[in-house]
């Protein structure tokens, strides 16, 4: 978990800007955490303490909204009532460290 949201940290300023190179600032002062670090976050959260996952990624999309979510999801995550939306996106991948987390956990 701890890697991927370091991956997150240092990626999120190459995200929009594809490089070509391997040489290049793992942090500088623009480098932040984006909408995947805190959705897996919030589903560490919601594993490892029982909870809904619906209503605790709804929770952090509200303590963080400016984190960088898709609009597929952002609709979702403002309309209380949705179900799933069928993403064809990457961000159940990107998500799925705690999974793995938490099954370590109970072994």
């Amino acid at each position: 978990m701890l890697g991927a949201i370091t991956g997150d940290i240092v990626g999120s300023i190459y995200e929009w800007n594809n490089i070509k190179t391997k040489d290049f600032p793992l942090l500088t002062e623009h480098n932040s955490f984006t909408d995947d670090s805190v959705l897996t976050v919030a589903l560490a959260d919601a594993i490892l303490n029982n909870m809904d996952y619906d209503r605790v990624m709804r929770e952090y999309y509200r303590r963080y909204p400016y984190a960088g979510y898709g609009g597929s999801f952002l609709q979702w995550a403002c309309d209380p009532y949705a179900g799933p939306y069928n993403s064809c996106g990457n961000g159940a991948a990107m998500r799925a460290s705690p999974v793995g987390f938490a099954n370590s956990l109970l072994t």
